[in-house]
């Protein structure tokens, strides 16, 4: 990793638990605050340390971008949790027909990017 990514990725992580201090939940509750601010301290921590071993620039790069993407989206909707989305069942499937192997694979990569690591750690 360089100098530069290290610093953005350091840079990112003190963000999230700034943010995470900050934090007001939108129903204005001391309990939810409280849950929520976890939440956030928890996500970041099980992320960060699942990912500290990565070398690959690519992947790394694509983790900056999930993680920059969830606070937008979290600062935004006022929620720290990650916007589901709904994909019907088979429904990216031409009308040939395909397997379900490639029906998996259509999902994954329809996947916004901010979900790519919801699944792995949940």
């Amino acid at each position: 990793m360089t100098t530069a990514t290290r610093q953005e990725v350091l840079g990112l992580y003190r963000r999230i638990f700034r943010l995470a201090r900050q934090w007001q939940a939108a129903s204005g509750r001391v309990e939810d605050t409280a849950r929520e601010k976890q939440y956030i301290r928890h996500e970041a921590r099980t992320l960060f340390q699942k990912n500290k071993n990565l070398t690959d620039t690519d992947q790394i790069k694509q983790c900056i971008d999930e993680c920059t993407a969830r606070i937008e989206i979290g600062l935004h909707y006022q929620i720290p949790y990650p916007r589901p989305i709904h994909l019907p069942p088979m429904g990216l499937t031409s009308l040939r027909g395909r397997g379900l192997r490639s029906q998996e694979k259509l999902r994954k990569l329809s996947k916004p990017v901010y979900l790519k690591s919801h699944d792995e750690v949940s």
